[in-house]
């Protein structure tokens, strides 16, 4: 702004007379002795001799009256001016500078600042879910409160019907699904398909089909249509309205409103994509994770599985039951691995094993013979992971349960009698993944009414803990928790094993561990006996 001039008439003469920024020279009682060119222009009404309240600024006459010291502000005419009061000779002289320029400047910085503070807190309300339906309503109702009188968010047709979100200033957000044409709304289509808006000054308001309206708003005065741009593909579209005696959109507001619709979009897109993850993760997940267990062909099956990292689900450990193969047998297929490493890398050679042991069951019978096109398959792979795998063939007979059991590289399974004794499976095998042939010991176990036969990975084991949480659980611990397991159903066999191992880690850093429990089912007592 132009600084005022502060030289009183006494000292400068008359050239004050014909200086650019208006001067008038008062008394203490407020009686107006002068006016300067300027002056008489700005304020035509007001004369020597008279009060300074008379064809003046109110404001100005107010803060002579007070004794305002310093620069005063306000409007006079259609410009703003600021005021200087400089005193001499017992009066005072008060000078004028124009700031209508610098004011306009001043306002069109506040309004940046509100707007870029908006957009702020606009971001954030929008990112603050990952949940596609709640980042609509957030952007319905962030429009209809800052940017309209009421607002429309429409999404991309899901099966035939738009999701949208529709809001007045003040009001709830309604949410819908509308089975719509959008070429009805000039723009819209366009919009949709994630093309430059149209500018409102080209739409009709009047021909806005009934559709985008909110329940009470009452017909629409002016529209915008803009895009919500995505990630790679359009969000949907903003619709923003006002009605009655609100005005026109101007072409600030509608980049305003396309800055706006920028942020909701990038939101809504976030959303739409971590939920399409979040579902193909669900779908790969239910893969990856161990089945759920149940008697099948007459035997107990249970299993319980704990990663290496509890956030991860999945990881290198796994175990399958397969139904019958062999219909003259009737035998199911036990599968309990361990893949090299841990966590997502190891979880996804888990999957590909567990689906060509399941191409693999036509031979299921020949246990060596599946377990070395496995072996084929894997050592072709240039990574150098390799699996331990246990296999057990389970078929009833009679009251009994019969197994043939193979490990590869695997620790051998333990078998709970029901006398409390505990015995080891003899048998053994090569890793496999690691050379190009292997080699294979197989067993057979008859388990009696009530006993198990308990199949686990190192992970159990090797876990540590203890006092000074450096002791491995060990071999030692397991067989005398497996001895304590007689006659238990094969589901309280694995809980208790599972549970024992990580009580004994308690809360520290531990391998994935896995368990697959194969019981013959106890007998059922008859009434009255114990």
């Amino acid at each position: 702004m132009a600084e005022p001039l502060i030289a009183a008439p006494a000292t400068a003469g008359r050239s004050w007379e014909t200086a650019p920024s208006p001067a008038v020279l008062v008394d203490d009682d407020g009686i107006v002795l002068g006016l300067n060119d300027a002056a008489r222009a700005l304020f035509p009404e007001a004369r020597q001799g008279l009060p300074l309240r008379h064809g003046t600024a109110p404001w100005l006459a107010e803060a002579h009256r007070d004794g305002v010291t310093g620069i005063v502000r306000g409007v006079a005419g259609d410009r703003a001016w600021a005021a200087s009061s400089i005193p001499h000779d017992g009066v005072v002289t008060w000078w004028l500078a124009d700031e209508t320029d610098t004011e306009a400047a001043r306002e069109l910085v506040r309004q940046e600042r509100q707007r870029v503070a908006f957009l702020t807190d606009a971001s954030a309300a929008l990112l603050s879910s990952l949940n596609v339906e709640r980042c609509i309503e957030v952007a319905a109702q962030l429009a209809a409160e800052h940017l309209a009188g009421a607002a429309v968010v429409l999404a991309p047709p899901v099966q035939g019907a738009h999701p949208a979100a529709s809001c007045v200033r003040g009001g709830a957000v309604t949410l819908s699904r509308l089975v719509i044409e959008p070429a009805d709304l000039p723009g819209l289509d366009e919009a949709l398909r994630g093309f430059p808006p149209v500018p409102s000054r080209w739409l009709d308001p009047g021909a806005a089909p009934s559709w985008i309206l909110p329940d009470g708003f009452g017909p629409a005065t002016s529209l915008v249509v803009t895009p919500l741009p995505g990630h790679g593909v359009p969000a949907g579209a903003l619709i923003l309205l006002r009605t009655g005696d609100q005005a026109a959109f101007t072409d600030q507001e509608e980049i305003f409103a396309r800055l706006f619709a920028a942020r909701a979009g990038a939101a809504i897109s976030a959303a739409r994509m971590f939920a399409h993850q979040a579902s193909t993760t669900e779908t790969l997940m239910r893969e990856l994770l161990p089945p759920r267990l149940e008697q099948l062909g007459g035997v107990d099956f249970a299993g319980r599985y704990r990663p290496a990292w509890d956030e991860d689900r999945i990881g290198g450990d796994f175990y399958d039951v397969h139904s019958a193969v062999d219909t003259a047998g009737y035998e199911s297929l036990a599968v309990l691995g361990d893949v090299c490493g841990k966590g997502l890398e190891a979880a996804v050679l888990t999957g590909k094993i567990r689906t060509t042991l399941r191409a693999l069951l036509p031979i299921a019978e020949d246990h060596h013979r599946l377990l070395s096109l496995l072996n084929t398959t894997l050592a072709s792979r240039e990574d150098g992971r390799f699996v331990t795998l246990a296999l057990a063939s389970a078929r009833r007979e009679g009251d009994a349960v019969r197994l043939r059991v193979t490990c590869a590289g695997h620790p051998p399974p333990l078998v709970a009698r029901s006398d409390g004794t505990v015995e080891e499976v003899d048998t053994g095998g090569s890793l496999i993944g690691v050379l190009p042939e292997i080699r294979t010991t197989s067993a057979e176990v008859l388990l009696a009414p009530g006993e198990s036969c308990l199949m686990y990975t190192d992970g159990i084991v090797e876990a540590k803990g203890g006092p000074l949480g450096d002791e491995m659980f060990g071999e030692e611990r397991l067989h005398a928790a497996m001895a304590e397991c007689a006659d238990l159903a094969a589901d309280a066999v694995a809980e208790r094993i599972q549970m024992l191992a990580t009580q004994w880690i308690g809360g520290r850093a531990h391998d994935d561990m896995a368990v697959l429990v194969i019981t013959a089912p106890r007998k059922p007592r008859r009434p009255g006996t114990r």
